[in-house]
């Protein structure tokens, strides 16, 4: 096309953020993040971590149970548009099984956080 300019060599900048760690743990230093004081919001926090963690972990258990029923036989009448939202779906499952005291996943995972924090602690702390 007459009175194109070329393209420029400087790369171009993404509106997209780079994705974000799975978890601390997989962070250098994320010991040292993780020992906070108890008591304070970063026990808050760390509930509620746990708690997304056995909602996640339950939305994945239940992914086979739906995968395997017909949804030609509910009461909708499956289709594409039932199978595309089937996921959100799980996960609405999940969430709520997880809000109403879930299977003890929850209680677990924050028992083994208040573990990996206090063992940070003691690191940190030097001996007498």
């Amino acid at each position: 096309m007459p009175g194109a300019t070329p393209a420029t060599a400087s790369p171009a900048r993404s509106a997209v953020p780079p994705p974000r760690a799975a978890s601390n743990a997989a962070q250098p230093g994320a010991a040292a993040a993780i020992a906070q004081p108890r008591g304070s919001t970063s026990d808050a926090r760390m509930r509620e971590t746990a708690r997304q963690f056995e909602t996640q972990m339950l939305g994945q258990m239940l992914q086979p149970i739906f995968a395997t029923t017909d949804a030609s036989r509910g009461r909708f009448g499956g289709g594409a548009g039932e199978s595309q939202w089937r996921p959100m779906m799980v996960d609405a499952y999940a969430q709520a099984a997880s809000r109403r005291g879930g299977y003890g996943i929850a209680d677990a995972v924050y028992r083994q956080m208040l573990r990996i924090q206090s063992a940070a602690a003691a690191t940190r702390t030097p001996a007498p």
